[in-house]
């Protein structure tokens, strides 16, 4: 069943891999630049970057450390990102590697520094994941994950959680902060820092990159203009005659480490 799943993502992500690439959502970002920010890195950095999509986070990184390497499940993906860091120039410390991110296969203590954005709400073991993120971090490693923020009201949440999968069907769950920082403490992390990050988007082009043929956007577009007020407010969803133009959600930043030897 979760070979099957997982499957379906390199599917999914191989078809969908050009508008990863081109989104000017993925390219930059508030969020990026306060990973930046929080992980201060330098010339003395071995930096993994777990489902690195598009490649925009390594390629941000690639000028501030020692090496990169840009992992994800799907090869395509991978293969288009490799191409996207050699058009952009500039970097050659950047490798790719094909993998899951519940199952990295990397050694122990391999990096100092981890980055993973925008990716966990399709991982089927978030805690597996965060278990690999520990051990192949060297102690004292930082790490800086970047996720969808799933609404603290139920009825908000339930509602998100719908439309992501309408919208796309290798979404598994988003979490609330409180259940991210659980997990992350429970893996054995430090917890040094949060922040929260609205993040706008164009509904047309947020729909179709997903791979909606004309009938799913309409269904989703459907969805959204239906959406119980309280969920118009938090999402701001802007419409006109009809149509969904843009939404906005939120995105979480958390910032932690491995601990150093004692």
């Amino acid at each position: 069943m979760m070979r099957d799943f997982k499957n379906k993502v390199r599917e999914q992500f191989g078809r969908a891999a050009e508008g990863y690439i081109r989104d000017k959502g993925f390219a930059t970002g508030d969020d990026l630049e306060a990973m930046v920010r929080l992980l201060q890195p330098s010339s003395d950095d071995n930096m993994l970057d777990v489902a690195c999509g598009g490649g925009h986070t390594a390629l941000r990184f690639a000028p501030l450390v020692r090496s990169v390497v840009a992992s994800d499940l799907t090869m395509v993906m991978l293969k288009r990102a490799q191409e996207f860091v050699a058009e952009e120039g500039g970097v050659d410390n950047v490798t790719f590697r094909e993998a899951d991110a519940e199952d990295l296969p990397f050694p122990a203590g391999a990096f100092t520094v981890l980055t993973c954005r925008i990716a966990p709400h399709h991982f089927p073991d978030v805690p597996r994941a965060l278990s690999e993120f520990h051990r192949v971090l060297r102690r004292g490693g930082r790490m800086a994950l970047v996720d969808t923020l799933l609404p603290d009201d139920p009825e908000i949440a339930e509602w998100y959680q719908t439309m992501e999968k309408m919208r796309d069907p290798t979404h598994i769950r988003a979490y609330t902060e409180t259940q991210w920082l659980e997990m992350i403490q429970a893996t054995g992390f430090i917890l040094h820092e949060t922040a929260i990050f609205p993040k706008t988007h164009d509904f047309p082009t947020w729909a179709k990159r997903a791979g909606l043929n004309r009938d799913g956007v309409m269904r989703l577009n459907k969805f959204f203009v239906d959406a119980p007020d309280k969920v118009q407010e938090y999402f701001q969803i802007e419409t006109f005659a009809g149509e969904v133009e843009a939404y906005t959600d939120r995105k979480l930043l958390v910032f932690a480490s491995r601990p150093a030897k004692k």
